[in-house]
Order: structure tokens, then C-alpha cells, then sequence
């Protein structure tokens, strides 16, 4: 619960920003010259870019977390089983025994989007945000019926 406080505290401060920044760039292309026209152009794309940003990052959560809703329903969560350091931390050998399971699950199912969403977690246990992400867009893929890149996430 604490997360999706900061995150849609960060969501409100971020859009006040594209505000903010936007009517800047507004100010700029009223001077009329042309270096502020081009340089208040510019600076508009920032708050669109931003937009982008923020709306795919919360559909990527929102998809992961109906996801993860659905699969716990069906008790198909995977269980934490990792060994962890006295800090918390989770140990990296622990790490890579529990990754080299989920991939084989994926390796025999590479149809099913509950093994690309464990294989995510796997991932993620591992430190690897990068193809955690990637496993995790094609369970959501997967699971929504649309079309699966190609390119391998293992």
C-alpha cells in the first residue's frame, strides 16, 4: 500500500511538472522570435515525452498486478523460496538455483503466460530488471491474446 502512495505521489508531482514545464514553452513561442518559437517548441516535447513515460510505466504495473491478482487466485504464485542474508538480502546462489527452475518451466511451456510470469520474478530475485520486464510483457502478451515478439526474454 505504501508503494502506490509514492507512486501516485510522484505520478501528481511529475504531471504539476509537465504543467508547469509546458506553459513555459507556451511563454517561449509568445515571444515570437525565432529562437524562442523553436527553443519553446522544444521544450514542449519534454512534458510529451514525460506523458508517455508515466502512462506506459502505470499500464505495464496495472497489467503486472491484475496479472499477479489472477494468478494468486488460482494459488499459481510462486512460492518464495530463496535464501536470504541476515541484512534481508537475498542470497545470489539462491537466486540462480530458483532462476534455473522457473526457465525450465518456461523452456517446456513456452505458451503459458503463468511460467513468463514467474520467470519474471525470477528475474527480478536476480537482479536483472531489464529481462525481468521483457518476461513480464510477454505474460502480459500472453495472457491478453496479442502477439508475441520473437525475440527470446530467457
Amino acid at each position: 500500500m505504501r508503494a502506490k502512495i509514492v507512486y501516485f505521489a510522484l505520478a501528481a508531482v511529475l504531471a504539476v511538472y509537465f504543467v508547469l514545464v509546458g506553459s513555459r514553452g507556451v511563454m517561449l513561442i509568445q515571444q515570437g522570435t525565432v529562437v524562442t518559437v523553436v527553443f519553446g517548441a522544444a521544450v514542449l516535447v519534454l512534458p510529451f515525452i514525460g506523458a508517455w513515460f508515466l502512462y506506459h510505466t502505470t499500464k505495464f504495473a496495472r497489467d503486472a498486478n491484475r496479472l499477479a491478482r489472477e494468478l494468486e487466485a488460482e494459488g499459481g504464485l510462486p512460492v518464495d523460496e530463496l535464501v536470504r542474508t541476515p541484512g534481508g538480502r537475498i542470497d545470489r546462489d539462491s537466486a540462480d538455483a530458483v532462476f534455473a527452475k522457473r526457465r525450465a518451466e518456461t523452456e517446456r511451456a513456452p505458451g503459458d503466460w503463468r511460467s513468463w510470469f514467474r520467470l519474471a520474478v525470477a528475474y527480478h530475485d536476480a537482479r536483472d530488471t531489464p529481462r525481468a520486464r521483457k518476461a513480464m510483457q510477454r505474460a502480459i502478451a500472453l495472457h491478453d491474446g496479442k502477439p508475441v515478439r520473437t525475440a527470446d526474454a530467457t
